[in-house]
């Protein structure tokens, strides 16, 4: 019997328990009445996933720092549309539904009973975590893993890479209908070519969700043909400079208009390959940290059926 191949499952673990909060009934509750939708439903998620997928190593990544300063003080536009309270001293506190923010702890402790790694960075986005993860994982010489990440977040797209392979599970028909985005399918839907070619076009497309104004005038279609033609943004901006041909008038005009931008732009959009994560154990467990832990919490906020779900799931391997 050949042995399982190695497989990193990565999970951009905000993005999947605000699609369980806004997918899962919030009648959903612990015994006390305390809505438990989104730890439900998380759970749930994780229990398919391990089943589905059958990784050998699982990293929930998670956000330390929704709005980070490093990428406020290049663009100061940066999410600012999402804050909901200004603190001095830092990038603000996040708008979170009155109802999901008290069970973000419950779901600490959970992941934390079960024995599933949970990473996250001060200072930076789970994105980071999942972009320095993928970036050791391609660092080995040798018996890479096939790496799956799990999201909702287009912005993952620039990682995807065929050769280690890097491919990303998008959640947007659902976890039980992932779409696969591999270099094919960027091609496909973006016409880029490469995960690096997707970050090109993101930055000069922008993105008003995340508060990244984009060039002007460049929509998606124009930012995809000027990297393909061009082969990278910094191609395009050289070609800016030199006034090359292949670039109209007033293409050159607005990159011209957009040049500060552009120049922090890049550090923004791209996802750090080198967050310092210290070491992650991340295989996958398939006996729970803490037995007594993991009864008392599934007991208190009403999680038996779910946790019973992840652990069986664990337990098959």
């Amino acid at each position: 019997m050949s042995e399982r191949p190695e497989k990193l499952l990565l999970l951009d673990t905000a993005s999947l328990y605000f699609r369980a909060y806004f997918g899962v009934p919030e009648s959903t509750t612990a015994p006390d009445g305390t809505p438990v939708n989104a730890v439900r439903g998380l759970l749930d998620m994780i229990a398919r996933l391990v089943t589905d997928l059958r990784p050998t190593r699982l990293v929930c990544c998670w956000d330390d720092d929704w709005r980070p300063a490093f990428r406020v003080d290049a663009i100061p536009s940066y999410k600012a549309h999402r804050v909901a309270v200004e603190v001095p001293g830092t990038t603000g506190i996040e708008v979170v539904p009155d109802t999901l923010s008290p069970q973000v702890p419950v779901i600490v402790d959970v992941l934390a009973a079960l024995g599933i790694a949970r990473v996250g960075v001060p200072g930076y986005e789970a994105d980071d975590v999942i972009g320095t993860l993928v970036a050791r994982e391609v660092a080995r010489p040798t018996d890479r893993a096939v790496v799956e990440i799990v999201t909702g977040d287009r912005d993952l797209f620039q990682l995807v890479d065929d050769e280690v392979p890097v491919r990303v599970l998008y959640t947007a028909r659902g976890i039980r209908d992932l779409e696969v985005v591999n270099q094919a399918r960027l091609q496909e839907k973006y016409g880029v070519a490469t995960g690096s070619g997707y970050a090109d076009m993101a930055v000069l497309r922008g993105d008003p969700s995340d508060g990244l104004p984009g060039v002007p005038g460049i929509g998606e279609k124009t930012a995809a043909a000027l990297v393909k033609r061009y082969g990278s943004l910094v191609e395009v901006l050289v070609a800016r400079d030199d006034g090359d041909g292949g670039l109209s008038p007033t293409q050159r005009r607005r990159l011209t208009e957009s040049a500060a931008y552009l120049a922090v732009a890049p550090a923004v959009v791209r996802v750090a390959p080198d967050a310092p994560l210290g070491d992650v154990d991340d295989r996958l467990p398939s006996v729970v940290a803490d037995a007594g832990a993991l009864v008392a919490l599934a007991e208190r906020w009403g999680l038996s059926s779910s946790v019973k779900r992840v652990v069986e799931a664990l337990a098959r391997g």
